[in-house]
């Protein structure tokens, strides 16, 4: 984790050191970065395409989860109260975490789930329809494309894809093994974007011009905690990358308000970067001078914040910061030409019912909330309750047999600022082009996270 940071870039290529060991709650792995300016911004189809794709019909839903660390365990047991969810296997190279997970499950009722320390073991398993993925970043897309490979539906914590190829790689595996690719972006089932999304597509913003979403987290005590990220992952990649490192918080539920890749489209990215300071300074004032953290040196400035252009001329911005003192805000900002939303605090400003530049009262379009919230959410909760409304529509989906909210082509999109911002800052702030991961599709409408409610 010390050393010199490298020159290379995200943008484009992957090394992934793959090793024999699963990826778990701490995986040990090598990653480097090869530049690759030529990437073409648009890559010849090698399957059908999977917009709009429904799942085939399952009477219970049968789930493997990779990676037992906090985020997965965490999300066991609200995956446990979803109706017909039954979890049938585990695995993480922590024997351990395995076994208090399992215990969970049998202290639910449940049969015990199979237990492994192999990730593509459970992905060969006959029991497991989706795989749910929550591991180190490096991990996400090696793990995805071989639960695709074997015949599973895959679900990924954010980012789902850190380079550009390993999301073109995702993009073209899920269109040839027919299987689901899905960033299980929870912030797009929060109570206030959902309530957003409802208004703007009911036409109460006017048109659409600008948004705002953001991951402003401070992380410093985590960062550092020789447990919370096992292995001190995290930490890691503030040494390699110089860039947005989660991008998805604040730009899913955006690209649902402006209908990305359903009308319109990302085409290019400017980012800068701070100059990077504050976990040093915490480090120098919260650890003994001989910890090897001590010796590293951070390329991630503090601050990143980024402007998107889409086809229609709208504007999105993005912000990541997670080294700094400052109260969480994902920022979750909408302008139209007759009104804004913000967020953290939420607030609202809309013509004609406010007036005299004071803003209005956001509990009072309750009524606009998405039918998730009202017949579903919070349930038992996890993030406010998003974490568990996210996975009982995901099951309801895989149940109905209905297409899911957030497809492939949204996953590579929302995740792609990761390696674009980074290419950026190293390019002094250049627009770097979006890939068109849809090939073209994104005028076509089709399902997604402003979804009707099932007859």
């Amino acid at each position: 984790m010390a050393g010199e940071v490298p020159r290379s870039s995200p943008f484009s290529r992957r090394a992934l050191l793959r090793t024999t060991a699963v990826a778990g709650a701490g995986m040990g792995s090598g990653f480097s970065f090869q530049q690759d300016a030529t990437a073409q911004p648009v890559r010849p189809r090698k399957g059908e395409s999977m917009m709009g794709v429904p799942f085939e019909q399952h009477q219970k839903v049968r789930v493997g989860i990779v990676g037992l660390g906090n985020r997965g365990g965490s999300m066991l047991p609200l995956f446990l109260a979803v109706p017909d969810v039954e979890i049938t296997a585990l695995c993480d190279t922590n024997a351990e975490a395995v076994g208090k997970a399992a215990k969970v499950v049998t202290d639910a009722g449940r049969p015990e789930p199979a237990k492994h320390a192999d990730f593509e073991e459970l992905h060969r398993r006959d029991d497991v329809d989706f795989v749910y993925v929550a591991t180190p970043w490096e991990w996400h897309t090696p793990m995805a494309v071989s639960a695709m490979r074997n015949g599973k539906h895959v679900g990924v914590e954010c980012p789902i894809g850190v380079t550009v190829d390993e999301l073109w790689e995702l993009v073209d595996t899920s269109e040839k093994t027919r299987r689901h690719c899905i960033q299980l972006e929870n912030c797009s089932y929060g109570r206030n974007e959902m309530r957003a999304l409802r208004m703007a597509h009911e036409g109460l913003f006017g048109e659409l011009l600008f948004g705002a979403g953001a991951y402003l987290h401070d992380l410093r005590e985590m960062l550092f905690s020789k447990t919370y990220y096992a292995g001190q992952w995290r930490r890691a990649w503030h040494t390699k990358v110089n860039g947005d490192l989660y991008p998805t918080h604040g730009l899913g539920p955006v690209a649902a308000y402006m209908d990305i890749n359903r009308g319109d489209r990302l085409v290019r990215i400017t980012s800068m970067s701070t100059p990077a300071a504050g976990l040093a300074q915490y480090r120098e004032q919260h650890l003994p001078p001989d910890d090897p953290a001590q010796r590293e040196t951070y390329a991630k400035g503090d601050a990143t914040i980024s402007l998107i252009q889409t086809e229609k001329g709208r504007v999105i911005q993005l912000h990541h910061d997670v080294s700094n003192a400052r109260p969480y805000s994902r920022l979750n900002q909408l302008q139209g030409t007759n009104g804004v939303f913000e967020d953290y605090p939420a607030r609202i400003y809309l013509e004609p019912a406010q007036s005299n530049d004071e803003w209005g009262n956001w509990a009072e379009y309750e009524d606009y909330d998405h039918w998730l919230w009202k017949e579903v959410g919070p349930g038992p909760g996890g993030h406010g309750g998003m974490d568990y409304i996210m996975l009982w529509r995901l099951a309801q989906t895989m149940k109905l047999g209905l297409a899911p909210d957030i497809d492939v082509y949204d996953s590579a999109t929302w995740s792609a600022p990761f390696a674009l911002s980074a290419e950026s800052v190293r390019r002094g702030s250049a627009p770097i082009d979006f890939p068109d991961f849809t090939r073209g599709g994104w005028t076509t409408p089709h399902p997604g996270v402003d979804s009707p409610k099932p007859a």
